[in-house]
């Protein structure tokens, strides 16, 4: 049973770990009480930024064992993700990953498995499906605007970070497909990647994946870190209308067109298929400006309070990481089919 003030502990203080805090200490009835980092001058920014923190440790397992903590927060590298999810779940306490969930798919089905037996919440910070832009586009495909989708093609590059310990796909990736799962709300067949590790570490640094879906849908995502400019755009085509979403636009983030082709038969000639273009209207809709992690944040401690299942929860977890892992193989396959299911 969960009290009314929710307390979190949050494991991981890098560069993401402080935005989580800073989001849940703002909900109300939530309560940061407990903070771990392997590093003691993390600690000590966390403790000057909320000096009421009841626990600063070095210890996960005592964040995790602590009883001033209802729920986890794991800010950590993806290595990492599965033995302290375990720990926490185990422990009894509601969990929430950063991204991607985990390294492999058996160690994400084990996590989803160790939550449902034990009636916990078990969710995922997919953030970008929180995002304003993207909830608008979800509403647009739903309401079918768009009408049949024929693709998704993202492009997320820039110059650097070099990761030491994941390649650009596992760095990446995981924004782009989780985007692309929620906003298709599909399962691809198959998945087909190539990429290229151009410095000694065989870590790859740029790679393009591509998602075979039912009815002719291709879902195409571009990652680099060797890019001469940040790109963040993603283009998404249906019979009806066309969306520009540009994360890199400091407004206009979303355009919809009204777009496309239309192919008829010449009557005449049954085999001459005519193509007329259709242009229409360009429309920049308003968009939630709420902050995502504001979201991410408060679905977590809804899902805990009422109690449901979290909207980008261990499932959504699963398939993301069901997609890098496909990736993976088929790269180091040189491109070959890696089919899902």
């Amino acid at each position: 049973m969960v009290s009314s003030n929710l307390k979190i502990g949050v494991i991981g203080c890098g560069y993401w770990g402080p935005n989580l805090i800073r989001n849940c200490h703002e909900l109300d009835g939530v309560s940061v009480t407990g903070v771990c980092d392997i590093r003691e001058n993390r600690l000590q920014f966390i403790s000057r930024q909320y000096p009421s923190l009841q626990l600063l440790t070095t210890s996960a397992d005592e964040v995790i064992q602590s009883a001033i903590t209802d729920a986890i927060i794991v800010s950590t590298p993806v290595s990492t993700h599965y033995e302290l999810g375990q720990q926490v779940l185990k422990a009894g306490k509601h969990l929430l990953l950063e991204k991607p969930f985990t390294s492999t798919v058996d160690e994400a089905k084990k996590l989803i498995d160790t939550a449902d037996k034990a009636g916990l919440c078990l969710m995922v910070d997919h953030t970008f499906v929180y995002t304003g832009a993207v909830k608008k586009i979800k509403e647009l495909i739903d309401s079918g605007e768009l009408g049949q989708l024929y693709y998704f093609d993202s492009t997320r590059v820039n110059l650097g970070l070099f990761q030491h310990d994941v390649n650009v796909v596992w760095d990446l990736a995981p924004h782009d497909v989780s985007i692309m799962d929620y906003l298709l709300g599909q399962i691809p067949r198959a998945i087909a990647a190539t990429g290229m590790a151009h410095f000694d570490n065989r870590i790859e640094n740029m790679a393009y994946i591509s998602a075979y879906y039912d009815n002719n849908l291709l879902g195409h995502i571009h990652v680099n870190w060797l890019a001469p400019v940040k790109v963040r755009k993603t283009l998404i085509s249906g019979s009806k209308k066309m969306v520009i979403y540009d994360d890199m636009e400091p407004s206009e983030k979303v355009k919809v067109y009204d777009r496309g082709v239309d192919i008829s038969q010449d009557k005449e000639q049954i085999y001459r298929l005519l193509v007329q273009y259709r242009t229409g209207d360009m429309l920049a809709p308003n968009l939630d400006l709420t902050e995502a992690l504001k979201g991410v944040s408060r679905e977590f401690v809804t899902s805990i309070r009422e109690p449901r299942a979290p909207l980008t929860g261990g499932e959504a977890g699963l398939r993301v990481v069901r997609i890098l892992e496909a990736a993976n193989r088929s790269m180091r396959r040189n491109g070959e089919l890696v089919k899902l299911g």
